[in-house]
Parts: structure tokens; C-alpha cells; sequence
């Protein structure tokens, strides 16, 4: 049983609902597009909401045409550690990464944008992929007496799943709500986000359960 939303512990996260994920995109997300009408219907019953925005330059270390001899969703080693290599998307003041024209969250407190150092990646809305620099997100949340964090958007299996598991690490009650999510899942990663997610404590739900 889930306690009903509250007006201010209950902060909504919404996870990179931006054209090049869209079907049609530069790294489209299968059924992207499907999770609008659900993420409006529940941002309009959140009084927190929060935004992520993959804003990268345009020479982003992740981005496949750098690294000559590999293709799209190849892995490679850097600094950092393993890197999926994506193609060019989400690259700062675009039309590519700007918001879905239909998704309706104006109210949002704040916009966390992620991914904008050229050499390291970021999945997570709380942390870059180096595991170690923060983006100020969880001093925030903690500064406008949050508590449960509901997480939704694109990807369910990278940028969601990332910033469900660092919300939980970070001592939040967390929720992923399953249908307003779709998945890459390369090469297993959507059961691999589901099993990590669940051995950390994330509730897996439905927008249905929620009041």
C-alpha cells in the first residue's frame, strides 16, 4: 500500500522526456512517445516536480563518431570506466534536446541538466558517470523537505535507473512507476536495471496505485 501524495515530501522526477529520445530521434527509446499522456496525468497531481535534460556539447566523449572503428552501442574503457557509445543526441540548444512539446510540467521547480562536460557521461540526475561529481540535486531535495522520489521518463534501463539507484544510496524513499517508463534494453539491460533496482530497495509500481 502506498500513501497518498503528499503537497511536499513526494517530489516527482521526470527523466530526460526530450525529442531525440522520441521515436523518429537522433537515440530513439521504442515507445517513447507512448509515456506523455501517463507523465502529464501525473504531474499535474505533484506539487514537486523535477526536470532532467541530457544537454551535451557537441564533441561528448560518449558520442560513437569520436571513437574511429567502433559502431553505435559498442563498449569501450575510459577514464571513468565502461562506456556504451551512443550516437550524437541531445546536443546543447538543439531542437534534439529540447522537451516533448506536449509534456506538460511548467509548474517544475528546477531543470537539472546532465552530460555537459565533454569528457565524462551522465545517466543519473544525482551524479555524473564518474561516480563522483555531484550535480547538487540531492541538497536540494533535502533543502525542500523531500522524502519519496517517483521516477519516470526515457531510459527505464539507463538515465531512470541510474537516478533511481543513486536517489535510494542517498537515503530517499524511491518508486520507479513502470508505465511511464520505456526501455533501450541492450543486451539484457532492462532485466539488469530491474534486478539492481529491486536489490536496492526500489518499488517497482504502477501509476494506478498512486493517489
Amino acid at each position: 500500500m502506498i500513501d497518498p501524495i503528499g503537497p511536499s515530501g513526494d517530489l516527482l522526477l521526470l527523466i530526460d522526456i526530450q525529442n531525440d529520445f522520441m521515436p523518429g530521434g537522433a537515440l530513439a527509446v521504442p515507445h517513447g512517445d507512448e509515456i506523455i499522456p501517463v507523465v502529464n496525468r501525473l504531474a499535474a497531481r505533484f506539487a514537486q516536480v523535477v526536470l532532467t535534460q541530457d544537454w551535451h556539447p557537441a564533441e561528448h566523449i560518449s558520442f560513437v563518431n569520436l571513437h574511429p572503428g567502433h559502431a553505435p552501442f559498442d563498449t569501450v574503457v575510459l577514464p571513468y570506466g565502461p562506456q556504451v557509445l551512443w550516437p550524437v543526441h541531445c546536443v546543447q540548444g538543439t531542437p534534439g534536446a529540447a522537451f516533448h512539446a506536449d509534456l506538460e510540467a511548467k509548474h517544475a521547480r528546477a531543470v537539472i541538466r546532465k552530460g555537459g562536460q565533454r569528457q565524462v557521461d551522465s545517466y543519473s540526475a544525482f551524479r555524473e558517470a564518474d561516480r563522483w561529481t555531484s550535480t547538487g540535486l540531492v541538497s536540494y531535495l533535502r533543502e525542500i523537505g523531500v522524502n519519496r522520489i517517483f521516477c519516470c521518463g526515457l531510459a527505464t534501463d539507463y538515465c531512470v535507473a541510474w537516478s533511481a539507484l543513486d536517489a535510494r544510496a542517498a537515503g530517499f524513499e524511491v518508486y520507479v512507476i513502470e508505465d511511464a517508463c520505456r526501455a533501450i534494453d541492450l543486451n539484457g539491460s532492462l532485466a539488469q536495471a530491474w534486478q539492481q533496482l529491486t536489490q536496492a530497495g526500489v518499488q517497482r509500481i504502477d501509476s494506478g496505485q498512486l493517489t
